[in-house]
């Protein structure tokens, strides 16, 4: 298996700090992800930074042998001795208004009091450098002149989108459900049906009740453009148009969609998919690997001994928690894998072109890697475990069947000792 680009090595530096915490830091950020190198002094760390400049530096506010406060002078004459551009963030032992002014005062981009929450920082460290990247734009282009759809599909393309073209429009609910675009570009007028006909037919599947369709057409009755998105359309325009103007026309609508559906699919504590939207995306996947005749892994995976932590350490912990597993399996699984909240501290992954003998070693490691994970409830730190249940399309051929199995093999885990990844036996064993 390919894994996620996004979990290739990531450089950053850490300035100041004891050898202890540096070391624990490194293998915390490693499991996100990052690299961690630490650095005693400004003029090691200087040399190091011409050498190979970081994703982002971490700087402790204070250095040994003096007062809290004195990395952010060093960070000054850090600023001003190099030409390389990072985000820049500040760890301090004290978390006060006067310490989080000074980091702000001379360019932190981040603060984070110690002991450090890793999860937390991964967060802030993801958005600042830019690595946590919006997947491209999906555009299903629908017109029956060839040469018309594969030119609007480079424009699109050139702009990082994803683009499929289809000439024929009878294929287009195959390729709705296999492609799953976010925006439909339509053709008004085709030989075997209308693309009002078609936007009416789309608008009677719930999946896409709510996916953007933008008719693309030569048509400029204004009347007859009215009445198109009467039917089912959101949105006119006129060929030609200039590549500008649709790859803005495309956009808009696409983040507004994303938004809208954010709220509606995504779980508001960790941004997962939700219950409904795993579960219908299930069997999107396990349609699609029929169809193309390809494995498929479904994994049910629960925090171990959860109410213990919400009882020990209160609610709010318990929420970090989730979280920080929920970033630990968006982290380390491939872009194409699916991860949804499927209730509680319980989570559904779908591993698509992938058998039960690959997801197996895939789901111990970030078993493992969670069951490193420091977490922290005020001063106190702690770790806990997730156990994991998994079986396999086509072992398991419907939804309901796979996640049964799943679930019973997470079972078994549990009963065994916890801390566990198990795979369901094969029905025919």
């Amino acid at each position: 298996m390919n894994s996620n680009p996004e979990t290739a090595s990531r450089l950053i530096y850490l300035i100041g700090g004891d050898a202890e915490e540096a070391g624990s830091l490194s293998a915390q950020l490693g499991h996100f992800g990052y690299t961690l190198r630490g650095f005693a002094g400004l003029g090691e760390a200087r040399e190091a930074i011409r050498d190979e400049p970081p994703t982002a530096l971490l700087m402790d506010m204070a250095f040994p042998g003096t007062g809290d406060g004195a990395g952010a002078e060093a960070l000054e004459e850090l600023h001003a001795s190099i030409s390389s551009r990072f985000p820049v963030l500040f760890i301090s032992a004290i978390d006060d208004l006067p310490t989080r002014l000074l980091a702000v005062r001379v360019g932190g981009a981040g603060f984070s009091p110690k002991p450090v929450d890793v999860p937390q920082l991964v967060d802030v460290l993801d958005q600042l450098t830019g690595l946590r990247q919006p997947a491209p734009e999906r555009i299903l282009i629908v017109d029956d002149d060839r040469i018309q759809a594969n030119l609007n599909a480079v424009h699109l393309r050139r702009r990082g989108m994803e683009v499929k073209v289809i000439t024929d429009p009878l294929t287009t609910i195959e390729a709705l459900s296999d492609f799953q675009p976010e925006l439909v570009l339509l053709d008004m007028y085709m030989p075997t049906c209308t693309g009002m006909e078609l936007a009416s037919v789309i608008r009677q599947i719930e999946a896409f009740v709510s996916l953007p369709i933008v008719y693309l057409s030569a048509e400029t009755d204004r009347d007859k453009q009215l009445a198109a998105v009467g039917l089912g359309g959101d949105d006119f325009l006129v060929k030609p148009i200039k590549p500008e103007h649709l790859i803005s026309a495309v956009l808009s609508r696409t983040e507004r969609y994303r938004k809208l559906r954010s709220v509606m699919m995504r779980d508001g504590l960790t941004g997962l998919f939700n219950h409904s939207t795993i579960t219908d995306r299930l069997e999107q996947e396990l349609a699609r690997a029929r169809r193309q005749s390809s494995p498929l892994s479904v994994v049910m995976l629960d925090i171990d001994h959860f109410k213990r932590v919400n009882d020990t350490y209160g609610h709010p912990v318990g929420d970090r928690v989730i979280k920080s597993l929920a970033r630990l399996l968006t982290q380390r699984l491939r872009l194409t894998d699916i991860v949804g909240r499927y209730g509680g501290e319980e989570f559904l992954v779908i591993l698509p072109d992938t058998a039960a003998e690959q997801a197996l070693p895939l789901v111990d490691k970030l078993r493992e890697a969670f069951s490193n994970l420091i977490q922290l409830a005020g001063p106190t730190r702690f770790s806990t475990t997730c156990s994991a249940g998994i079986a396999n399309y086509p072992a398991w051929s419907d939804p309901a069947a796979l996640k049964e199995a799943a679930d019973q093999a997470l079972y078994q885990a549990k009963r065994g000792g916890r801390n566990r990844v198990v795979a369901a036996t094969t029905p025919e064993s």
